[in-house]
């Protein structure tokens, strides 16, 4: 019985084709407005490492100053200071560990039609490539050897790479960046975390769509190549390097990859035992928590995903909304130009449940149809996107989850638009309609 109701439906499409045709763009314009908003915001707002994210941990102690600190109050800041990041990093914690900070600087090329120019780019260890699996075009990141020796290396974005060498492989060759001679050992791929991950790790730009590029932090270290980012410095007074190393400004991201999440609770023991040991050194003076973030707390942290993108989903839903009226209007007028057809049927002996199930059953293949169209309307949508934005381009990749959620919806709104002409057609009197007819 469904599947004669359902040819129904299909053939009930050529009556009125003008109607049926405004029907199933209303439907499809809201479905496409509502995919192609929560398809953003997955990808935003969805796990870049589902399968490591809760062993992926930032480790935080306050290194605040004493002055106007009440007990209780939160942490200051969400970044470590050179000597905590060192100690960090020399912990032997985890499986990797990684510091990096943001740097900016020039670009000297060697080719006569470009000029020098400014790029941005971060100065991790080399466990940070591993740590958030970097994948590589050419070469690979630089050794643990040129890690310790403060190696004059550097790896290159895709980007910065095909401006200064177009398709060829430059891994070997020397650039002349920040003032200094690098030799590049790597070229990495396009990198599908980047709307995520560059927000929590990089400087202004980084990962977007500006150049960037990669170099030691032993070595930018070493070079005294400046911050490119925040920086918490309430007690730091001496312009020079060294004081800033010595200090306790904090300017630094660590990283700490865990062999399991298991391992949280001993990290955490590892943490405040640290904290205890530096607060008697003189160093931790303030005694707020010490605390550990997986990755996935780390982005709620640093709010990755605004308010603004929440209320543009909300704002989608709305005009599903809008449309799903709108919908009902038009199949309340659809509907009622059959009357003469619904009395007919009653009086042969079809009862209020079969008029109810054909008349849903019809409203539901207007919304399959609208599904398709509002598929390949969300699909066109996010593909402008990503050509606008190439730091979005990674949402033109819906998964089958979303491709089901784009019928799921689709059906369910016309269903919904459905029921109040479907129940209204059901009340058609069959004596009052062959008396008019």
């Amino acid at each position: 019985m469904f599947q004669y109701y359902f040819m129904l439906g299909v053939r009930s499409l050529r009556r009125n084709p003008a109607l049926t045709a405004l029907m199933v763009l209303i439907l499809a314009v809201g479905v496409a407005a509502s995919v192609a908003t929560l398809t953003i915001l997955h990808v935003m707002s969805g796990d870049p490492y589902p399968h490591k994210s809760e062993r992926m941990i930032v480790p935080l102690v306050d290194n605040g100053p004493i002055e106007g600190y009440t007990p209780g109050e939160e942490r200051n800041d969400n970044q470590a200071s050179y000597r905590d990041a060192v100690n960090f990093l020399n912990s032997k914690q985890g499986d990797r560990r990684t510091v990096v900070y943001g740097v900016a600087g020039s670009v000297e090329p060697d080719r006569k039609d470009i000029g020098v120019f400014t790029a941005e780019g971060l100065a991790p260890t080399r466990d940070f490539f591993d740590i958030f699996e970097v994948p590589f075009l050419y070469g690979q990141s630089w050794s643990a050897a040129e890690d310790k020796d403060a190696t004059d290396v550097v790896v290159l974005g895709r980007k910065l790479s095909d401006k200064l060498y177009g398709a060829t492989n430059p891994v070997g060759q020397r650039i002349k960046l920040l003032g200094n001679s690098y030799q590049i050992v790597g070229v990495i791929d396009t990198w599908r975390p980047v709307p995520r991950v560059h927000r929590i790790i990089g400087g202004p730009g980084a990962f977007g769509d500006e150049d960037e590029f990669f170099i030691p932090f032993s070595t930018a270290i070493r070079h005294e190549t400046g911050h490119n980012g925040s920086m918490n410095c309430s007690s730091y007074r001496d312009p020079g390097w060294q004081s800033l190393l010595d200090s306790e400004c904090t300017w630094l991201q660590v990283w700490i990859e865990l062999h399991s999440a298991s391992d949280r609770a001993d990290f955490q023991n590892w943490l405040d035992a640290y904290a205890a040991e530096q607060r008697k050194l003189g160093r931790l003076k303030r005694a707020a928590p010490n605390v550990q973030f997986n990755l996935m707390q780390w982005l709620e942290e640093m709010k990755v995903v605004g308010k603004d993108s929440r209320i543009s989903a909300w704002l989608a839903f709305g005009f599903l909304i809008l449309c799903l009226v709108n919908t009902i209007g038009l199949l309340l007028a659809k509907f009622s130009v059959r009357a003469p057809e619904i009395g007919v049927r009653r009086a042969l002996g079809a009862s209020r449940k079969e008029i109810f199930t054909q008349f849903l059953i019809e409203s539901a293949v207007v919304g399959l149809v609208g599904g398709v169209l509002g598929l390949a309307l969300a699909i066109g949508a996010l593909s402008l996107i990503g050509s606008i934005s190439k730091q979005l381009a990674i949402v033109t990749h819906m998964d089958w989850l979303m491709l089901g959620v784009t019928f799921v919806m689709a059906v369910s709104a016309a269903i919904l638009a459905g029921l109040l002409p479907t129940w209204r057609a059901c009340q058609v009197t069959p004596a009052l309609q062959l008396k008019s007819q």
